[in-house]
């Protein structure tokens, strides 16, 4: 696995927003990584007096707003090669439908170059719109064996941070359950020896309604032995809480709680269909809790009561769910949801969202790297992007979140920057080639649809 290479990297000429608490910006700043990590920062000529005989890169931000690299806290990169399918036959009515006829007709017919390609294609989208950490979810029931080295080495060649994990469900038979929980187990210990490795492991469910207990149970085994997150969907539709309740005579955040599987390594992605017994139980077991509300939009599964988990105390970040990867976008989306839902323009508000996409979002990202903070401060690490974004009004650190919901936006983005690697300059992709990529990808989308319409 690829470490940090002694590098150092002095970026200068930049309004640098450091989102600490408090936050800070500083203009006309600089800052100094040092293999992979922050080592000074402050004004630029202050900076470059403290560090003068250090040979460095030198990278100059022309004025650009400098900001920590964006973090992703659910996504599915298999889901980049549903963009555009049209699915066969009457369009879906519900939640169920929509797994039935699109989600796990998909993902049944993808091979590992498919696989490979739908990740990279995402990890392309990731560079180019800021986010350097991404927490994936992955399901391919005819491709389980080794899928997450196929998925890992698609991370190393871009130079990101990913989480990764094998969906597991008894949807396709005890023997594809059995497969997805040995494929994270064993992708569990081949991580646990690479020492600094920008990917990690965690085991993942698919939610409550498609696994037994002893599948469930396994699976909570599995994560507590190698030491990993559990990483679950949870309440995303109402059919989640109807079947748990039949089965099992309790809601779903009840049922985790009673097997075990609640705890502050559990990754909660979705809740939307919790009471407040459940967000009482997450708030009491700490467990992470991800909102995705483009995708919640998309699919008409409701609004996550995101208010109501915040002030119990629930770390509650953003993912995407797989939809792009405008970490901007999705604030804005989070935001606007919660006022058009509650017909309150008072609801959530810039300054909760900006804390889930930085400040929430860093703390579920420290179950895999235990030195992420979403901040630009000395000893954070190196992870950097440099925005376009000229304000017209004044900028300044207490106005900050409106700026990033209502002037920012992940095509401002001109570098991406990774533990003091450049993946991005100027626009220009320095570890991936696109074109290739996209060519590539479209081959291997090409053959997956071909199944998808064999399995209508």
């Amino acid at each position: 696995m690829q470490c940090y290479h002694r590098v150092v990297m002095l970026i200068t000429n930049a309004t640098i927003i450091t989102m600490t608490q408090p936050n800070r910006v500083i203009r006309n700043g600089a800052l100094l990584i040092r293999d992979g990590l922050i080592a000074d920062l402050g004004e630029a000529e202050a900076v470059r007096a403290r560090n003068r005989y250090l040979g460095t890169d030198v990278i100059d931000a022309q004025g650009k707003i400098a900001l920590p690299g964006n973090i992703c806290a659910h996504t599915h990169f298999y889901g980049a090669f549903a963009r555009g399918m049209a699915i066969p036959g009457e369009p879906p009515r519900n939640f169920i439908e929509v797994l039935q006829k699109l989600w796990w007709r998909l993902d049944r017919a993808l091979d590992y170059e498919g696989v490979r390609y739908s990740a990279l294609v995402c990890l392309v989208d990731a560079i180019k719109h800021g986010t350097t950490t991404l927490i994936d979810h992955h399901a391919s029931p005819n491709a389980i064996e080794g899928v997450l080295d196929t998925l890992s080495a698609a991370v190393e060649e871009s130079g990101l941070r990913a989480a990764l994990c094998y969906e597991v469900t008894d949807r396709n038979g005890p023997e594809g359950a059995r497969a997805g929980i040995e494929e994270n187990r064993r992708f569990a210990r081949a991580c646990a020896s690479w020492r600094h490795s920008r990917v990690k492991a965690a085991c993942g469910v698919h939610a409550s309604f498609t696994v037994s207990d002893e599948t469930l149970e396994q699976c909570i085994a599995v994560a507590k032995e190698e030491g990993i997150p559990l990483h679950i969907h949870v309440a995303e539709d109402e059919a989640d809480q109807r079947d748990c309740e039949r089965r099992f005579g309790m809601r779903v955040v009840e049922r985790l709680q009673a097997r075990g599987a609640l705890g502050p390594r559990t990754i909660c992605a979705h809740a939307i269909h919790v009471n407040a017994r459940e967000i009482t139980l997450l708030s009491e077991y700490n467990a992470k809790v991800t909102h995705q509300p483009r995708s919640n939009m998309n699919n008409g599964v409701g609004v996550a009561d995101v208010p109501a988990m915040l002030q119990a105390g629930v770390c509650v970040g953003l993912g995407n769910d797989g939809f792009s990867n405008d970490a901007f976008a999705e604030m804005k989306v989070a935001d606007m949801l919660q006022k058009v839902h509650r017909r309150d323009p008072r609801a959530l508000g810039a300054e909760a969202v900006v804390r889930m996409a930085y400040a929430h979002n860093a703390r579920i990202a420290q179950l895999f790297w235990p030195n992420a903070t979403g901040t630009l401060e000395i000893s954070a690490p190196g992870d950097v992007i440099l925005l376009d974004y000229k304000p017209f009004t004044e900028l300044h650190a207490d106005n900050v979140p409106w700026h990033m919901l209502f002037g920012m936006s992940g095509g401002m983005v001109t570098h991406t920057i990774v533990g003091g690697r450049v993946l991005m300059a100027d626009r220009e992709l320095v570890t991936l080639d696109e074109a290739e990529i996209a060519a590539k990808a479209r081959e291997a989308a090409d053959r997956a649809w071909a199944r998808v319409r064999e399995l209508a």
